[in-house]
């Protein structure tokens, strides 16, 4: 079996769905639309991969509920509580110019308009009113500095994918 080298971490079973093998999912997005789309999904169950056919799919609420080739019942959708699942990068929607997706986003190094290095992207932060890019770098007595930055177009500057780079209106002090 070839694992696919651009799979993207989309969600995680909570439990089985149903007496039928039906596995619900709480998805790592809002928008499942690449859960939904893709017709493959590949399980980590404790450190092995596998991957199970998607027979059918849907929202249901702020989960997914579905129904995989080969889980035939509740035991063996119970055997998958817990596990990760992803799916290949192509199932996911495009984006426009101005849109990116959080995974796209970790490990990009961050820099103010005067070069100054913040450190890379670590994680993304929702805080209701918009993303905080959560940036970390090793400060000068080895102890990790982290920085909050508003993910808004007032300090975000520039974002170039290509060369893993954010150009920010941030200063050091901040």
């Amino acid at each position: 079996m070839d694992v696919p080298a651009d799979l993207v971490l989309v969600g995680h079973v909570l439990d089985a769905w149903r007496l039928d093998g039906s596995v619900k999912v709480a998805p790592y997005s809002a928008d499942a639309s690449a859960l939904l789309a893709a017709r493959e999904w590949w399980f980590d169950v404790k450190g092995a991969i596998r991957s199970f056919d998607v027979m059918a799919a849907k929202v249901h609420g702020s989960t997914v509920t579905a129904k995989l080739v080969g889980v035939v019942d509740r035991d063996a959708a119970e055997a998958l509580k817990g596990a990760r699942i992803s799916v290949p990068r192509r199932y996911f929607p495009a984006t426009d110019d101005d849109e990116f997706y959080w995974v796209d986003l970790i490990g990009l190094e961050v820099f103010n308009e005067s070069g100054e290095a913040f450190g890379a992207v670590a994680e993304l932060m929702e805080t209701g009113a918009h993303q905080n890019l959560v940036v970390r770098i090793d400060g000068e007595d080895g102890k990790k500095v982290e920085r909050l930055i508003p993910f808004v177009d007032a300090f975000v500057k520039t974002v170039d994918l290509v060369g893993r780079r954010i150009v920010v209106d941030w200063q050091a002090d901040y």
